[in-house]
């Protein structure tokens, strides 16, 4: 039989449970010869290979042609942050590990603790000390590439 299990299927089958279970599944995630299982080239997201490609006329992606404005893709949180310029951040706090990062006022922020982040990722704050992984972006006419 050739069944193919995902990373949290197989933790769970050790018989990890709650925290532990959270804690390996980050850890394991963070190798790089595994798969980001949420990475599919076939998503309509505009995940290709390892880039995010997102059309600005799209009317999923229109918000990013404000300044301030963000949008939240495949657990990437990208922002309009002036004219010229985007930042793109994970939406993963390093405080607790929550998927609670927003933009907002020209710095990322996390709900949950209050941790700050400047748009380079660095932390603003004790809460946000530890930073955010950022990620490169790209402009291209209508076309904004995000390497992931």
């Amino acid at each position: 039989m050739n069944e193919k299990m995902n990373r949290m299927e197989f933790l769970k089958s050790l018989g990890l449970k709650g925290a532990s279970l959270f804690a390996v599944y980050c850890a394991a995630s963070g190798l790089s010869s595994c798969v980001n299982e949420s990475m599919d080239p076939t998503n309509p997201t505009g995940v290709t290979g390892n880039e995010l490609i997102l059309d600005l006329n799209s009317a999923a992606y229109t918000k990013l042609n404000t300044v301030g404005n963000y949008v939240v893709v495949s657990g990437i949180v990208i922002a309009r942050v002036s004219a010229t310029a985007f930042a793109a951040v994970t939406q993963v706090c390093s405080h607790e590990g929550r998927r609670q990062v927003v933009f907002n006022s020209g710095e990322f922020y996390c709900a949950a603790h209050g941790a700050r982040f400047d748009t380079a990722g660095k932390g603003l704050n004790s809460t946000g000390s530890r930073g955010l992984k950022t990620y490169v972006t790209l402009l291209e006419g209508t076309t904004l590439k995000v390497t992931v």
